[in-house]
């Protein structure tokens, strides 16, 4: 059985998959940052600790196969938190999936790292980088990474472009465009999980949404199908003040 870890587990995308990766069957190991997480249930894989320390990564990534990494900052900050959290954390997580053998790393990356692109042009996988900030700038960055160590360390990476998944509908105009759904977040990861041979590749994380930014039509290398849709909340959203 492939052996999973999750970082970030204690955050809100974190807590969602703790439970419903355990409940398709995956086995899970679930780090939170420095607080110790309570067990969902018995058993339960946990552990906590600082990702910039490698003693910690070690812990974390020992006798894995596939890491999601959802941990880091994950909204805009001053660049010396962004820097220490998702730039240098990442090096570390890297450095220790190349040295356990970890054979491949899913990256959440953000539609941050494209925010600037106008709104009324919908963006394909091959679209250029234009971040929104320095939250952004450090999912450029950690594409990159993911990028580089396929490339020079033969780690699988993919690259979530994740919208606006929460575990509830959708609450604006903007989600009308960026949201995923829960059923659709963990048939994304469990895709990750799954896919075979991917080499590098980068997927949006959104559901099927009509008025979506991003173009779902062209397919995605891990063979993600969204199932939901933004729009079944459209006319309850657009009714608000």
């Amino acid at each position: 059985m492939t052996k999973v870890a999750l970082s970030g587990a204690g955050g809100i995308v974190g807590s969602i998959l703790r439970k419903g990766l355990r409940e398709r069957g995956i086995d899970l190991r679930a780090a939170g940052g420095s607080r110790p997480l309570t067990p969902m249930f018995d058993g339960e894989d946990v552990m906590h600790g600082d990702l910039r320390d490698a003693t910690v990564v070690d812990r974390l990534l020992d006798g894995i196969d596939v890491l999601i990494h959802m941990a880091g900052t994950s909204v805009e900050k001053p660049l010396p938190e962004i820097i220490e959290n998702n730039l240098r954390a990442l090096y570390e997580v890297y450095e220790g999936a190349r040295r356990h053998k970890v054979r491949r790393v899913v990256f959440a990356s953000s539609n941050h790292a494209f925010g600037m692109h106008p709104v009324g042009q919908r963006l394909r996988l091959d679209a250029a980088y234009r971040p929104d900030g320095f939250y952004g700038l450090s999912k450029v960055w950690g594409e990159a990474m993911a990028r580089m160590y396929w490339d020079k360390h033969g780690i699988e990476g993919i690259s979530l472009r994740i919208g606006t998944t929460m575990g509830k509908p959708p609450e604006n105009e903007r989600h009308l465009s960026t949201w995923m759904g829960t059923d659709d977040l963990l048939q994304l990861v469990q895709r990750c999980i799954e896919a075979p041979n991917v080499g590098y590749a980068a997927v949006w994380g959104i559901s099927d949404n009509r008025r979506a930014y991003y173009d779902l039509s062209e397919g995605n290398a891990i063979g993600y199908r969204p199932q939901q849709s933004a729009e079944d909340w459209a006319a309850e959203v657009l009714a608000q003040p």
